[in-house]
């Protein structure tokens, strides 16, 4: 069960409520992905209650029964389509249509650009705030055309991106939702919203100027702003960006309006690279790539794939990262600024949790040539420059990683030293947690555990979020494994719930 999902038991009770009253399948999959979190393509499974290894023998069993060939085609594979991480090939589309009596927009895996005037309904389905709570209920309502009085969008689709900004506006005021299916539902929706957009002029130089203001804004905000309600107030701004795109606009304009798009899904992925929900991070990194893309500035396409580079780092694969980097630094053409330092930083960061020391030291000392060579002006506090602070996290990590505990002291004393006593950020943190895992490199075991839970503890609880504890669990995984049962080790692991099985 991917992170935001409801329960099997959610979808139990849409297919029992489904049975009570004779809906078609097609109906309780929309309640299911409305409600649970889901892709459409793991939603037509639920719906009719099949396991991932059912859906895989169903599959199978179509395809020998109407000779249509073996598929190719795992419970492996299908997790990752339904999950978002992967595309099922164009034939496997079309066999996963004939399994599901559907096609592939109804699967998810298309988009719908009909007009929609052949008066057919939308379902609006009024879920409990958690699965198994509360009441439900359903309100269909016909769709009258494509156009409508919200801003070249349809009714059914102004009605859905008020309720999502109602839902916004409900967490940034402290009404104690949670990140749960319904909330990621509404942020994936409005990521799907713009992609749309970006695909098609009526924007002044003012509106321009106001909004880079406005970006400029949440990026000195993003540093010292929890994730989640800083999630809110850029996803709320991205679907005001995405109404203004929604034509295509004077080259020039277009321009400023990709770059600002493009800033916003930056954010908003490290936000959710953050708050742990990897499948989200990864699409609104992809939806900033087509931004800046669309930009053809090299520094901007380069900053994107930098930034998107920390995401396998903490919760994937390490040649990722490298491959993200080096692509980041070609794009710009190594040219001296803060994408290309950021990115040599990152690659010399995850070669040296690769073992592989010649080429971190090398990387390091190409970010910090480039770093020397950058304009530091103006660029303070604010999020994505390539500041002296974020420089020296980095090394504090490389050479972390590299067991030069004693380099790594003087870079992470020298870097907390950066940051003001009450800085509520988790840079310092992590900083902390790389110092934590110096000491059990010095086979201080006992230190590294009580460093770890004050630089944990002191943490304010909104700012402990997936990626700091990913790291705890690190420091846990750094620990020799027959020494892992030392009375310290667990008392961490048990008082911030670390489960470092599997990794």
């Amino acid at each position: 069960m991917a992170r935001g999902e409801h329960t099997p038991a959610c979808s139990r009770q849409w297919r029992d409520r489904a049975a009570a009253e004779r809906w078609t399948t097609w109906r309780t999959t929309q309640a299911i992905h409305a409600c649970c979190g889901v892709s459409l393509l793991k939603a037509h499974r639920l719906a009719r209650g099949w396991t991932v290894r059912e859906a895989v023998e169903e599959l199978l069993d179509l395809c020998e029964r109407e000779q249509l060939g073996r598929p190719k085609v795992s419970e492996d594979l299908l997790n990752v389509w339904e999950n978002g991480r992967g595309r099922p090939r164009p034939e496997t589309i079309d066999l996963l249509a004939r399994l599901y009596r559907a096609n592939a927009v109804r699967l998810g895996l298309a988009e719908d650009y009909t007009d929609d005037e052949d008066g057919a309904e939308r379902l609006v389905l009024v879920a409990p705030t958690e699965p198994g709570t509360g009441t439900t209920g359903t309100v269909s309502y016909p769709a009258t055309g494509p156009r409508g009085a919200y801003g070249g969008a349809s009714p059914e689709e102004g009605l859905d991106e008020m309720e999502r900004r109602a839902l916004f506006h409900q967490v940034l005021a402290g009404a104690g939702l949670t990140l749960g299916g319904r909330f990621l539902a509404a942020v994936e929706k409005t990521r799907q919203d713009m992609d749309r957009t970006l695909a098609t002029g009526t924007v002044t130089e003012d509106q321009m100027d106001r909004l880079e203001e406005t970006v400029l804004r949440y990026r000195r905000d993003y540093l010292r702003t929890p994730p989640l309600p800083m999630l809110c107030q850029l996803v709320l701004e991205f679907a005001d960006v995405r109404n203004l795109a929604a034509q295509r606009q004077p080259a020039a304009i277009q321009r400023r309006l990709s770059r600002v798009t493009a800033l916003l899904a930056v954010l908003s992925a490290d936000a959710l690279m953050k708050l742990g929900d990897t499948r989200q991070a990864r699409a609104w990194y992809a939806t900033a790539r087509t931004a800046a893309d669309d930009t053809s500035d090299p520094r901007l396409r380069a900053l994107v794939r930098a930034q998107e580079a920390m995401l396998p780092y903490y919760y994937g694969s390490l040649d990722e990262t490298v491959r993200l980097a080096a692509e980041a630094r070609a794009l710009a053409r190594n040219l001296p600024c803060s994408a290309t330092a950021l990115a040599a930083a990152a690659e010399a960061r995850a070669l040296a949790r690769q073992g592989n020391r010649e080429a971190a030291e090398t990387a390091m000392r190409e970010a910090q040539r480039i770093f020397s060579q950058t304009d530091p002006s103006g660029q303070d506090h604010i999020a994505f420059a390539f500041t002296e602070q974020r420089l020296l996290f980095y090394l504090s990590g490389t050479l972390t990683y590299l067991g030069e505990s004693r380099r790594a002291a003087a870079v992470q004393q020298q870097a907390l030293a950066s940051y003001p006593p009450d800085a509520a950020s988790i840079d310092p943190a992590l900083i902390r947690l790389d110092q934590a895992i110096c000491l059990v490199h010095d086979d201080a075991i006992v230190d590294a555990c009580q460093l770890a839970a004050h630089a944990l503890q002191d943490l304010p609880a909104e700012h402990r979020t997936p990626i700091v504890l990913t790291r705890a669990r690190d420091l846990v995984l750094a620990v020799p494994p027959a020494r892992r049962d030392l009375k310290a080790v667990r008392q961490f692991r048990e008082a911030f719930a670390l489960d470092t099985a599997g990794r």
